[in-house]
Parts: structure tokens; sequence; C-alpha cells
């Protein structure tokens, strides 16, 4: 279903950005987790709007609520549901918007695939559509965390033209990144990235980044053949997020300048265990986890929708000039840090799963 991620940790995402409320129905969640919203709420709170003056100005809480799949406290094993409510949403703002597509964004993908669309807001291609991949992540990065003490962290790592400088992303946490607003470690940087966004959002343009993400403590051997690779799992995940256009591990289109001799990843003993001394594969070889660092990088284009006048036409073909109104964010990394995290915890629950119930069921002796 078009709706629907994962296999044996299934996670099912419902409503539109200007409907009654959106949520998410998790399917295979292991029963006697310790579960209630404050483990859930923190990575919403992360990811809502009207969070800070450089985010869209939409006001919303998403306060979560949980219908289904626990009793005291305590998760059953049956479908968990999660419902967030929408209610500051402005149907009125998209009244021009109903008859004119905004270039860049799905409006026009959605009407000519459906021959309808939500046109208050953008319906299931809004970014309010994470709410529910951001409850079911923060479920799956507490299984993750207590069963098996991996941590995912991510940040801002570029805004248009300005990177951040000397990450060291081993150490790193949520709360060094959560220091600024901008969500970059690198504080001189996201000085200029803020400047620059506030600048962008008062001109009513907007402007594109990269988050990058560190995935600690994956065991080896994580990650299936062929077509069910782990990096190939985790890109999927992330292209799945609205406004991204790109997406790397390890070393990615650097890697391609080098040779094999600079790439290589040289195996040597660490804590009486086989490591590398390297790591461009980003923590993955052949699809598998080989123990290292899992590293990624999420490209995000500028938001689609911008106040500035621009020329184009309406589903007629009849030339318009459309401003679109409404609240908007100028750039959506700050608040994509919480989604690029709870989608890597997706993947990386369901394949741990996988790999549980091979270990279950093989004949091997252990290595």
């Amino acid at each position: 279903m078009s709706s629907s991620f994962g296999n044996l940790f299934r996670v099912t995402t419902f409503g539109e950005s200007h409907c009654k409320a959106v949520g998410v129905v998790i399917d295979g969640c292991p029963p006697g987790l310790s579960l209630t919203t404050e483990d859930i709420q923190p990575q919403l709170t992360r990811r809502r709007p009207g969070q800070s003056a450089l985010s869209t100005d939409r006001q919303e809480a998403d306060k979560v609520i949980i219908l289904s799949g626990t009793e005291n406290g305590k998760t059953l094993g049956t479908p968990i549901c999660l419902q967030v409510a929408n209610k500051d949403h402005r149907p009125a703002d998209y009244g021009d918007m109903r008859d004119i597509p905004r270039p860049s964004h799905a409006d026009y993908t959605y009407q000519m695939k459906y021959g309808i669309r939500a046109s208050s807001g953008g319906g299931r291609s809004s970014a309010r559509e994470t709410i529910g991949s951001v409850a079911s992540g923060a479920i799956a990065a507490k299984i993750l965390r207590e069963r098996y003490a991996i941590e995912i962290v991510g940040w801002v790592s570029s805004v248009g033209q300005i990177d951040s400088q000397g990450i060291d992303s081993a150490t790193l946490t949520r709360e060094v990144v959560d220091q600024n607003i901008i969500r970059c470690p690198d504080h001189a940087a996201a000085i200029k990235m803020e400047k620059l966004v506030a600048q962008l959002k008062e001109e009513g343009d907007s402007v594109g980044g990269i988050v990058s993400c560190i995935i600690r403590n994956v065991p080896v051997g994580i990650g299936e053949p062929t077509f069910e690779k782990l990096e190939a799992k985790l890109a999927q995940a992330m292209l799945a997020i609205p406004a991204t256009k790109a997406f790397e591990i390890g070393s990615g289109f650097a890697g391609t300048r080098q040779k094999g001799s600079e790439h290589n990843d040289l195996f040597i003993m660490k804590d009486g265990k086989i490591g590398t001394v390297t790591n461009n594969s980003g923590g993955i070889q052949g699809g598998i986890s080989n123990g290292e660092h899992i590293t990624l990088r999420v490209g995000f284009k500028p938001p689609a929708t911008i106040s500035l006048p621009q020329k184009t036409v309406d589903f007629n073909g009849v030339s318009a000039v459309l401003e679109a109104k409404g609240r908007h964010d100028p750039c959506v990394v700050p608040r994509a840090i919480p989604i690029v995290e709870s989608m890597a915890a997706l993947v990386i629950v369901d394949m741990l799963m996988h790999q549980e119930a091979r270990n279950a069921f093989n004949y091997r002796e252990p290595v």
C-alpha cells in the first residue's frame, strides 16, 4: 500500500494537511514495551510548526494521543493507533491555488493522477503527513535504544551555500543539536544560516539544505542481499520524506573521485573485534551493516510555496501570476531532523526483526 512502510514493523499513516486529524497505525510492535505519550511527544515537538521565528507561523501543539494497542502503559502486541489533531488550519488561504498549481509542488501531479486533490494545503503531499512517521519512529527508536543501545542523531549540515565545519558526529547528541533553532552544531555556521533563512522569510522566498545523520551501535549483519540492501531501504525511507531530492551513504558522490587504494576501508582489530580504519562505506558493505557507524545525508530542496509573484499557468493552460498565500517554512531542514531520525529508526528496527527471525531458525554456529 502506498501509505504503508515496513514489513515486520509496519506503519500506515493517514490524514491530510487540513483534515480533522493525522496519525499512524503501527502493526508488529512487540508486546510488553513500556509506552506512554511521553515517549512519543518530544520528537513531535521538535517537528511541530511554529516552534521558532524561522519556521511556518502555523501554530500546532501536535499533542499525540494513543487510541489503541496499550494498557496500563504497556504495549499489547496489537495494532497501535496514534492520532494528532489539526487545529490551526486555514483552508481559505488556498483559494487562489485551487485553479493554479504551485510551481515545483505536487498540486499538478496529484490532480493529473487522481482527477481530484486536497486543494486546501498540500493534502498527503504536505509535510503534515510526516507526523505519523515521527510518532511511529519514536517508538521504533525506543526499541532500538533499550534493546540494542542504538543511537540515531541528525543535524543540519548545510543551508544554501553555507556549510558546517568540524562536526564530531561520533559523540554528537540531540541536546547539542537543539542548542540553536537552525539545529546546526557548528555555531558559527548556524548564525549565518539563521540570518539567511530569516532574510528569505522576510522576502517571501525559500532555501534548501542538507540533513546529516549518524546511526551508532548497529550490530553487524543487518540488511538483506540484492533488493533489500540496508542502504536501499534507507534511501527509500529518506526519499519518501517531502521535499527530498538527494541521498548519500558514507562517502557518497565524493567517493567517485577517489581511487580504490584511497577509498577502501582497511580492516583492523578494535576492542577485540574486527573493525575498519576509515568509514567510507558508511557502515554498510554489500547492503549489510559492518558494525561501524552508519552515516548518511539527505538533500532537501527549497520549499515550493513562496509568496513572490511567479509567472505560470492555471490548470487550463492560461497564463497566470501566482502569489501564494498561507504559512509555510522558508527552509524545512531544521524541522526535518526528527523526520530523518524517525525514518532511519523505522528501517533499522524492521531490518533487525528480520535478522532476529533469521537467527532463530539458523543452524550455523555463532561467530
